[in-house]
C-alpha cells in the first residue's frame, strides 16, 4: 500500500531523527512564547525555507545534470546516473524514500508538514486564531 503524503518520509526516517526534528520544533516554540515580538521574522524565515521535498528535486536535478555532462564529456557510462536519478526520484513520490533521504533528514531537512507544525504553533502564540468567527 502507498503510504500517504503526510507520513511517507518520517516512516523512512529513523525515529531519534524524527523525535530529534520535533525536539527542535518544540524549543523553537517555546523561545518565541517568551519572545513574541520576533514570531514574524521567524514566520518570514519558515515561508523562505526549503522542504525535503524541494531539497530532493534540487539534489536530484544536480546529480542529473552533472550525469548528462560527464557522459557528453567523459564516458557514455554516466548516463546512468541521471537514469538512475529518474528511478529513485519516482520511487520517492510514491513510497517516500530515496538514498539521499537518511543524509538531509539528519542534516534537519523537515517536511512541509513539520514546517507548518511550527507555522501554525507560533500563528496560535501570536493570537491568529482568536480573530476567527466562531463558526
Amino acid at each position: 500500500m502507498i503510504p500517504s503524503t503526510v507520513n511517507r518520509v518520517p516512516m523512512h526516517t529513523a525515529q531519534p531523527v524524527n523525535e530529534k526534528i520535533r525536539q527542535r520544533i518544540n524549543r523553537r516554540i517555546s523561545y518565541y512564547a517568551h519572545y513574541p515580538q520576533k514570531i514574524d521574522a521567524r514566520l518570514q524565515e519558515l515561508d523562505r525555507e526549503w522542504d525535503i521535498e524541494r531539497t530532493l528535486e534540487a539534489n536530484a536535478g544536480v546529480v542529473t545534470v552533472a550525469g548528462l555532462l560527464l557522459g557528453i564529456m567523459s564516458h557514455k557510462k554516466w548516463l546512468l546516473l541521471p537514469s538512475l536519478v529518474g528511478g529513485f526520484l519516482l520511487y520517492h513520490a510514491v513510497s517516500g524514500w530515496c538514498p539521499p533521504l537518511p543524509i538531509w533528514r539528519r542534516l534537519g531537512v523537515r517536511t512541509q508538514t513539520e514546517i507548518d507544525m511550527e507555522r501554525y504553533a507560533l500563528k496560535a502564540l501570536r493570537g491568529d486564531f482568536e480573530k476567527m468567527p466562531p463558526n
